[in-house]
């Protein structure tokens, strides 16, 4: 079965093409309109999404020496993200499942993420712990199975890759941040400046990265320290804290659930620092 996959949840347009869990080929367009702005803009990038899913469509079946009568479904982001955003994959979608009479398959695409794993490490097993870290998400979950999954926790404010980009901001980066503090970062000294780890010391697996961001932004007003010695801080402090929940779970899970792996799921824009994309600790 060839399954045409749309993405359109933010601020980039994603096309794949997919047969028996292997992809044929696959395309994303970043929308690099949104730097002038530092940050998404909401309308723009949906206006963006419509203006690049055709030719990103007729890329992606050239690309696999494919036509549009040979996709048998197409699967669809339908959330969470921005809503201008999903309406314009939807509405793509649904012009094309239209057209060829073919079934449209609506996808979590928080859930994509978790089963992404699958596509590199085929050998993985459930049950597993997963760190999702993706723009405005930064969740620990319990993989049990497939489609059965267990919340452990999550931000109770501002995201991982939120406090990326609004600490870039605040020292003048281009956004997205978290590539640009991590090329900052990598001429810096990242035990100059002990940045808060919040609630590491809880009992809980939640996270906060609000009063983190308070005080990069109080440390980039006194103007004592380096723009590189803060990033390195700053960008030391965050994964500090992710690493911090995601050890705190493996004692706890490996013998209760009895999971095989760790996995971490990390989308930051090439924020490279804390792991490559999908990385697994095998027990």
């Amino acid at each position: 079965m060839i399954i045409l996959g749309i993405e359109t949840s933010c601020d980039e347009t994603g096309v794949a093409l997919c047969s028996d869990f292997k992809i044929l080929s696959s395309f994303t367009k970043t929308q690099s309109i949104h730097q002038q702005y530092g940050g998404v803009v909401p309308e723009i990038a949906s206006r963006e999404h419509e203006k690049y899913l055709p030719s990103i469509t007729k890329k992606v079946l050239e690309d696999a020496n494919k036509s549009f009568k040979d996709i048998d479904a197409i699967a669809v982001t339908n959330g969470p993200g921005l809503m201008g955003s999903l309406l314009s994959g939807i509405s793509f979608a649904k012009g094309i499942s239209q057209a060829l009479n073919i079934p449209i398959i609506p996808i979590n695409h928080l859930e994509a993420h978790l089963n992404s794993v699958f596509i590199e490490h085929a050998e993985l097993e459930a049950p597993f712990i997963n760190l999702l870290v993706s723009g405005g998400h930064t969740q620990l979950w319990l993989v049990k199975n497939m489609f059965e999954y267990e919340l452990l926790g999550e931000t109770l404010d501002d995201a991982c890759g939120e406090a990326f980009d609004k600490g870039a901001k605040k020292m003048n980066l281009n956004y997205p941040g978290g590539p640009e503090i991590e090329k900052l970062a990598k001429n810096g000294d990242m035990n100059v400046i002990n940045f808060p780890r919040p609630m590491i010391n809880d009992n809980t697996f939640n996270f906060s990265f609000s009063g983190l961001k308070t005080a990069l932004i109080n440390c980039v007003n006194e103007n004592k320290y380096s723009y590189e010695d803060i990033a390195a801080s700053y960008q030391e402090a965050i994964v500090d804290t992710l690493i911090s929940k995601f050890e705190k779970a493996m004692p706890l899970y490996l013998y209760k659930e009895e999971i095989h792996y760790l996995t971490f799921l990390q989308l930051l824009q090439n924020q490279v620092y804390l792991t490559a994309c999908q990385f697994l600790y095998d027990f």
